[in-house]
């Protein structure tokens, strides 16, 4: 009987270090040094909580620290956050971007949650080298986990914290593992923005994750937004554009580009395409641009957001004042980064107006110009540029009705490779009054009406060498042409003025796609439909293999690489 009885006592208490190993042994984790308050490279924690989807671990050395009283609001708050996980964040994110690696590295069905001490400035990370082996990575700790600082403890968006680096869990499986290839921080940190608002974490508004992401935007709406130094102005500009984007286009633009082979700006391309959107994220930005400084929905559904509190938004230019008493100009010089927004707004001047756009690089500029009277904007235009990257506005009435010019230039050709610290780029603004309702280049020359038998030799001299001009002028884009030994570069709905839409439309001219002929270099609706003929005789080798069944006009690697391979014959 004795022998039974030691023999169950046994048992039971194997199958409780079974069942529990994990509340009854303490947990060494490496950390990330940059990130840590003191600077440390390993960390010893307990096991305080565990829900059905997740392990909740809390730093030894802080913990001992804290009063009884400080213990038991802590454990309570983390079993209110473990529900939180299990019943909102862990389904809502994974039905709608993906699943996590599950069971993972660690064979194990929860993901882990450390916190710990962190610098002042940072909220929580996750480190990509968890989901290795410590053969291929030493400091590994073989787990799916997250890190969040201990003072979000005591926060009111804990659960928006949680939220937002649990998406980067998820990302690591889509992308990493499924897809094998690794996004573009900007995108990764984009989607992890969203989150909270997914969740509906964002309202009621005061206090939010949002309300401090509005506050970071409106102070600098400068930054890049592809530029990522973890800055608080960086998570500004990227949540704004977040919602932005989502609300416009579909939380399928993020969940689409998730799940494709591309990554940073080509995959939301191709979820925008895949979703039957015909512009891109360049011309989205630009509009973008446009949205923080009037939204109102009255110039255009995509000049404005629709829902509190981001409807009230708007960016304060920067000045440029002309005198009103006397004629004037001045000559400006600015830089700009990739992807990121500038506003300026001219006034005064008491005439009218004239602005003279040139970009100093071979970077492709986009202009937006508002026209504001009596401090609301009429109307929303887009500058053309020419091949050296110049273009002018014309207001021959500008001092009426109050009137004023807000140019908004924007530089989004780049799609991937982003670093911490892009290049500025240059560009100019001339900008002089003239006399109301004088246009600068219809000014009478005198001699344009004259009949040829009646000018003089040096008036004709002049007008011979201006039609010479333009005879070059007419040879340097027919060189151009017949140099289009392949195409580059992406092509797609809006550009103009390009010269490598111009190569597109000589050799859709010449398989016979594009009837019209048409060479501008303007990528408008005629180039898109003979693009799309283009993409469906060639269906298996350009849209097959991504799985889309109709040409889409855009001319992404696969319609690229077809091309050229018919150049090159």
């Amino acid at each position: 009987m004795k022998l039974v009885l030691k023999t169950k006592l046994f048992l039971l208490i194997a199958l409780a270090l079974f069942v529990l190993p994990v509340f009854v042994f303490a947990q060494d984790f490496y950390i990330d040094s940059d990130y840590d308050e003191h600077g440390r490279e390993e960390i010893s924690t307990d096991l305080k909580y565990r829900s059905d989807n997740a392990y909740f671990y809390i730093e030894d050395s802080w913990w001992n620290g804290l009063s009884a009283n400080e213990k038991a609001n802590i454990n309570t708050k983390l079993a209110d956050l473990g529900e939180e996980f299990d019943e909102i964040i862990y389904p809502k994110l994974t039905d709608t971007y993906g699943t996590e690696w599950k069971p993972g590295i660690d064979n194990d069905k929860r993901i882990t949650v450390v916190f710990t001490q962190m610098q002042n400035n940072a909220a929580g990370y996750f480190r990509n080298i968890d989901e290795y082996r410590r053969i291929q990575a030493p400091e590994s700790n073989q787990r799916e986990i997250i890190y969040l600082s201990v003072e979000v403890l005591f926060s009111d968006t804990i659960e928006s914290y949680l939220a937002h680096e649990f998406t980067h869990l998820i990302t690591f499986n889509q992308k990493n593992r499924l897809q094998k290839v690794e996004e573009d921080i900007w995108l990764n940190e984009l989607r992890a923005e969203y989150a909270p608002a997914l969740l509906g974490y964002d309202s009621p508004y005061e206090g939010t994750n949002l309300e401090n992401r509005i506050d970071y935007f409106i102070s600098s709406p400068s930054d890049s937004l592809t530029e990522w130094r973890s800055e608080e102005r960086d998570y500004g500009v990227i949540n704004i554009f977040a919602q932005y984007l989502v609300q416009h286009y579909g939380i399928e633009i993020l969940t689409d580009s998730l799940r494709s082979p591309y990554i940073g700006v080509a995959s939301i391309d191709y979820a925008l395409v895949l979703n039957g959107f015909d512009k891109n994220l360049s011309q989205i930005f630009l509009d973008f641009a446009v949205a923080v400084f009037i939204n109102d929905c009255d110039l255009g559904e995509e000049y404005c957001f629709s829902e509190e509190p981001l409807n009230y938004i708007r960016i304060a230019p920067n000045l440029l004042y002309l005198p009103s008493t006397q004629q004037s100009s001045m000559s400006l010089v600015y830089a700009i980064k990739q992807w990121s927004g500038r506003w300026y707004k001219i006034i005064g001047g008491g005439k009218g107006l004239e602005v003279d756009f040139q970009g100093l690089s071979d970077e492709d500029f986009n202009i937006a110009y508002l026209i504001q009277r009596n401090n609301k904007v009429e109307e929303v235009a887009f500058l053309e540029l020419d091949d050296e990257h110049k273009g002018t506005i014309e207001l021959p009435y500008f001092s009426q009705n109050n009137q004023s010019l807000i140019i908004i230039p924007l530089i989004s050709n780049k799609i991937t490779g982003f670093s911490d610290n892009e290049p500025f780029w240059r560009f100019s603004l001339d900008i002089r009054t003239i006399e109301n309702g004088q246009d600068s280049n219809n000014i009478d020359n005198g001699d344009d009406d004259k009949p040829i038998s009646e000018l003089t030799i040096k008036e004709l001299e002049k007008r011979i060498g201006e039609v010479i001009a333009l005879i070059n002028s007419l040879k340097q884009e027919i060189a151009k042409l017949g140099n289009c030994s392949s195409i580059s570069n992406n092509l797609y709905y809006g550009l103009r003025s390009n010269n490598q839409v111009r190569c597109l439309q000589q050799f859709l001219k010449d398989q016979g796609f594009y009837p019209e002929g048409i060479i501008s270099g303007n990528f408008l609706g005629l180039t898109k439909q003979a693009v799309i003929r283009f993409q469906e005789k060639y269906h298996n080798e350009i849209l097959a293999p991504l799985g889309i069944k109709n040409g889409t006009g855009y001319v992404g690697s696969r319609t690229r690489e077809k091309i050229n391979q018919l150049l090159a014959k």
